[in-house]
């Protein structure tokens, strides 16, 4: 065989991704809080937008179907459109719901507040303590986490500790060198001992509970802080820890000589203190969810309405109806610049219109497919996908993925994600699919109407959805049952 060149023709399709589809999908993918600023941002970055003021908004707030027929059709022929034309009839398209006030929006400030480290502090500057002894504290501070919980050995903060004192010492040699005075006769190597003596006087702080080293201690601070340490309770977790936390009410009944309805109520008694005292001074900030979408029942029918009146409502500048008329003005490097600006605030305009149009066709389907959830409760939800949802309204499901990632929705059962509505499906009798999030809520009312002293086993479940016209297997019912937090029947059974 000779080697030799040929040419062929191929036609073939391919999808090259642009500046534009980029930002497209970024537009979908952002939730309204993002979406706000990412506009203000535009506004301060491109002449040829502005904001629509508040009393246009008001005199715009009931257009007439001829004035939005040609808004939609100016909206459509933008990208054909001449640059200065555009200017001089003072194009628009897009915005928001009307507004009826004029607000004005600020990003919240973070507000500085003490935590569980800090907390500790205050307490023992109150205690007059030496300075060796603040010194040692510090380093349990540092050890204490956000639980409230010792999270190093007594063994590893004394070594912790000494490396310290070590640095400091060789800092003051240091300073000595240079004029400054000797080392300080604190700086002797701490001991266990100390660090034993110190850790006392920190599990004795507020919250009680607090620096111990697993939940068996936890509990003994807590019932020693509120005088307890003669009760039934103190002695089950003091004695008898590993089968209080397994449950065995009768081995414990008969070891204590008691009714095993008097090992529960300790062990009820014991379920009301705190598992993780520090972590009611927790930093963690406040999630606040804007919905970006609304659904309200109106006359016997659910409406979808997006929740965009906070969001800046854009159009092209009709400042620049002046400058456009004087041509002679933009050539060369004038005339590609605002050419750019031009495509640019136009095409994020009609973005923004595409993200509402398809984030209201998402909803709508959702509402129509889900509408039992909505009038009956969560029992009732159906299976549901993205692929169904993008089939349904034409697009990709990656495309749906975005409009529906990290977005929520104002119901009248709540705000939810709109990723809750989509979850696999289970086969029932019937040859129909259940939801699986529907399945759990019908596990957990199961439990929750149970008999406790005869509370069901996961085979027993799986006869009562049977019953209700759903195929399970057993090893799916306890996987659900510990996503939900749900004990085994033998440790929910009471006396």
């Amino acid at each position: 065989m000779k080697p030799s060149l040929q040419q062929q023709a191929v036609l073939r399709q391919e999808l090259r991704m642009n500046p534009r589809l980029y930002q497209a999908m970024d537009l979908l993918y952002m939730p309204l809080q993002d979406l706000q600023q990412h506009l203000k941002e535009e506004l301060l970055v491109n002449p040829f937008l502005e904001l629509v003021e508040s009393d246009e908004t008001d005199a715009a707030a009931e257009p007439k179907p001829e004035a939005e027929q040609k808004e939609r059709e100016e909206a459509e022929s933008a990208q054909e459109m001449n640059w200065e034309d555009i200017l001089l009839d003072g194009f628009q398209v897009g915005g928001a719901r009307p507004q009826s006030e004029d607000r004005e929006y600020f990003e919240r400030v973070p507000v500085e507040t003490p935590g569980l480290s800090d907390y500790l502090r205050d307490q023992l500057r109150l205690l007059s303590l030496t300075p060796r002894q603040e010194f040692l504290a510090e380093e349990f501070l540092g050890d204490i986490g956000e639980d409230g919980y010792l999270q190093a050995t007594l063994e590893q903060i004394v070594q912790g500790a000494n490396e310290a004192l070590d640095a400091a010492r060789q800092a003051r040699a240091d300073a000595g060198r240079e004029g400054g005075g000797g080392p300080s006769d604190q700086a002797r190597p701490f001991t266990l001992q100390e660090a034993e003596a110190l850790l006392e006087i920190i599990q004795r702080l507020d919250p009680p509970g607090i620096g111990a080293r697993d939940l068996r201690e936890c509990l003994l601070l807590q019932l020693r802080e509120s005088g307890q340490t003669d009760s039934l309770a103190y002695r089950l977790v003091h004695e008898a820890f590993d089968d209080l936390i397994a449950h065995r009410w009768s081995e414990l009944a008969k070891r204590y000589g008691l009714e095993a309805k008097a090992v529960q109520e300790a062990a009820d008694a014991l379920a009301k203190l705190d598992p993780k005292p520090g972590l009611r001074f927790s930093r963690s900030d406040d999630a606040y969810v804007i919905p970006d979408l609304v659904v309200d029942k109106i006359d016997g029918e659910y409406r979808v309405f997006l929740n965009d009146g906070g969001m800046p409502r854009l159009r092209l500048s009709r400042v620049y109806r002046e400058l456009a008329a004087d041509k002679k003005k933009f050539v060369g490097e004038n005339r590609e610049f605002v050419t750019q600006k031009l495509n640019s605030a136009t095409w994020l305009i009609q973005a923004i219109e595409q993200r509402r149009q398809t984030m209201l066709k998402v909803m709508h389907f959702i509402v129509d497919r889900q509408r039992d959830f909505f009038e009956k409760g969560v029992e009732h939800l159906k299976p549901l996908t993205l692929r169904e949802v993008a089939d349904v309204i034409n697009m990709h499901e990656s495309t749906v993925s975005r409009v529906t990632n990290q977005k929520y929705v104002q119901t009248p059962r709540g705000v939810l994600p709109l990723k809750f509505f989509f979850s696999s499906s289970l086969e029932t009798t019937t040859g129909e699919d259940a939801s699986a999030r529907a399945v759990k809520a019908q596990l957990q009312k199961l439990v929750s109407e149970e008999t406790p002293a005869d509370p069901l086993t996961d085979s027993q479940i799986v006869a009562a959805l049977k019953a209700r016209g759903i195929r399970i297997a057993r090893r799916t019912v306890a996987k659900y049952r510990d996503q939900l937090g749900i004990l085994p029947a033998r440790m929910r059974r009471r006396v």
